[in-house]
């Protein structure tokens, strides 16, 4: 069953999920592969959620969700090097387009550190909500940051949590923020 849909339900909340494997992908036809996705699960109504597939890479999922004063993208970036590159260049094209508030989260498996992501950060002017650096993986022993929170300036941070839970091989972040409030 549909893990993302199960648990709006019970909290009473909308979601949107995709299979992170590209509609072409052989791994849409392995039953266990087929059923592995990235969802969001939020309390506002879903008026616009939109799948986007990068053109390199095994996982190449991006939800795009417009809630109506922020807008969310979603990702689990690829385990080579080169095509994280090409995914961060694409994401970077996504993020510049929007003319809200945004928070991109999810794995983005930078193995490398910070310099896999530091021309993303540039190009597109996001912060990191984990100023600390915190570690996420693997979740019983933390020792490499390849989960993000990243948000524009129009996203006040409050804070980040990053519990010591084991329901996968990477720890989850939970991030309290508030909307800048615009004069327009």
């Amino acid at each position: 069953r549909n893990q993302a849909e199960i648990i709006a339900e019970s909290l009473g909340c909308d979601h949107i999920h995709e299979c992170k494997y590209h509609g072409a992908s052989v791994n849409r036809r392995i039953p266990l592969f087929r059923n592995q996705g990235n969802a969001i699960i939020t309390r506002h109504n879903i008026e616009h959620g939109q799948f986007h597939f990068f053109a390199h890479g095994v996982k190449r999922l991006i939800i795009e969700l417009a809630l109506p004063d922020l807008r969310i993208f979603l990702v689990h970036l690829s385990l080579g090097y080169r095509t994280r590159r090409h995914q961060l260049d694409h994401l970077a094209y996504l993020v510049g387009r929007s003319d809200q508030p945004v928070i991109v989260a999810g794995d983005f498996n930078t193995f490398f550190g910070p310099r896999e992501y530091h021309q993303f950060l540039e190009r597109t002017g996001l912060h990191t909500a984990n100023l600390d650096n915190l570690p996420t993986h693997p979740s019983h022993l933390p020792r490499r940051q390849l989960d993000f929170i990243f948000h524009s300036p129009g996203v006040i941070p409050e804070k980040l949590e990053i519990p010591a839970v084991q329901h996968s091989d990477h720890l989850p972040l939970i991030f309290d923020f508030q909307l800048r409030k615009t004069t327009a």
